[in-house]
């Protein structure tokens, strides 16, 4: 079995829960290749028994059978682009706190594994969303598993976003911006905003404004098989838009179109989770802290 490992940042707590990590794989004569970048992080703490492959690019990991992220939900998101279209399950192990996305703690690593090698798991299809127009501004990574976010570039003035629904007009946004999430965004800066849960299924996308001047407006929920279009008004002639973790400038004078994408990446759930239990646990529904 091929795996490989991507990183982002490493402290010296990670170090024994690593350790087991390699040392798991090193016995089951997994094929490991590590994300350069996080490899020299690592290399003066881990006792690697194998010299593991190292990778810089998404092109030299095509062949492989598993992605395992280390870290937070931020990491899982920078590791997307590298598996693309490819459909390779990922696996995400929790070294954060929240982790959504990556939902194995460090204290499961070991079971998590035994349950991959029996082939004992769940595979976990998540819809993204794609940047149509304009095109090219983050070349082939014009997609995003949370959200798509357009947010003012000053500190003063509101945004005037315009939405059309299959050019069909939906409203005028005065905010701070606006946020177009998956439901695997839902539970992001989408929640953050007052913006529903979505479960993983849903065909739906949430859009949802940051700071509404009009305390009325309240985000909605539209199908995911939609084109969503934007105009964006203001005083200010550039504005700042996300996708994920990436950003960049756009112009007011630029349309922003948005789809589905036509792929989706798979996430590794163990057999005893769900989605529900995950946001009971991560959100702490149902806990009473009054005693």
């Amino acid at each position: 079995m091929r795996i490989v490992i991507f990183g982002k940042k490493f402290e010296r707590s990670h170090s024994p829960f690593l350790q087991q990590l390699f040392d798991a794989l090193h016995e089951r004569g997994a094929q490991v290749c590590v994300y350069k970048a996080y490899f020299d992080l690592i290399k003066d703490h881990i006792h690697f028994k194998q010299d593991p492959g190292r990778f810089t690019q998404s092109k030299e990991i095509e062949n492989l059978d598993f992605l395992f992220s280390i870290g937070g939900d931020g990491t899982m998101l920078d590791a997307i682009p590298y598996v693309h279209d490819f459909g390779v399950p990922i696996l995400g192990i929790n070294l954060g706190r929240l982790g959504f996305l990556s939902s194995v703690s460090k204290n499961e690593m070991h079971r998590a594994i035994e349950h991959i090698y029996k082939g004992d798991y769940k595979l976990e299809q998540r819809t993204l969303l794609r940047l149509v127009e304009p095109s090219n501004i983050f070349g082939r990574l014009d997609f995003a598993l949370n959200d798509l976010t357009i947010y003012r570039n000053t500190n003063t003035s509101l945004v005037a976003v315009e939405v059309f629904i299959n050019g069909v007009f939906l409203n005028t946004y005065w905010s701070d911006g606006l946020i177009i999430a998956t439901p695997t965004g839902s539970t992001a800066y989408s929640m953050s905003v007052g913006g529903p849960i979505l479960t993983p299924g849903s065909e739906n996308f949430v859009i949802a404004p940051i700071a509404s001047h009009n305390l009325t407006v309240r985000p909605i929920v539209i199908q995911d098989n939609a084109e969503i279009s934007i105009k964006i008004n203001g005083r200010e002639e550039e504005y700042l838009l996300t996708m994920d973790s990436r950003q960049t400038l756009i112009s007011k004078a630029q349309e922003i179109k948005i789809k589905k994408c036509d792929f989706k990446i798979n996430l590794v759930q163990m057999p005893e989770q769900n989605f529900f239990s995950t946001i009971r646990e991560k959100l702490l529904w149902g806990v009473d802290n009054r005693n």
